[in-house]
């Protein structure tokens, strides 16, 4: 049953990202704010329902079918956010600054690869 809660989750979360972005290309910008707003509104999303179930309790099912699915189909980076965070709040500085700096260097640095790798073979 919880693959079901993340995969029903995952795809209304999927859904909600395409009509923001859908909506954020009528600014007719190249600026990605789509993708900002999603990061920005996921992000605080994760902070409110995280909280929520730290402060009031609820279901694995809950968290799995609102954070792991909705939030996690609408944008990893709240996720990413959340650990973030979880590290810095354990006291655990270091690991929270290395695990920032290196997600946002090997990400873009493993994007930069890929794309290189297909345009060699394209």
């Amino acid at each position: 049953m919880n693959p079901l809660l993340v995969f029903v989750g995952a795809g209304i979360g999927g859904v909600l990202r395409h009509g923001v972005n859908v909506a954020a290309l009528r600014v007719g910008s190249s600026f990605p704010w789509g993708t900002l707003a999603i990061n920005v509104v996921g992000s605080v999303l994760m902070g409110i329902f995280t909280g929520w179930f730290a402060l009031r309790g609820g279901s694995m099912q809950a968290r799995l079918f609102i954070a792991t699915g909705i939030l996690g189909g609408f944008t990893t980076f709240s996720t990413f956010s959340l650990e973030a965070m979880t590290l810095f709040e354990r006291g655990e500085t270091s690991a929270a600054l290395a695990y920032v700096v290196t997600s946002v260097i090997v990400g873009i640095g493993g994007l930069a690869l890929g794309l290189l790798v297909m345009r060699q073979i394209l």
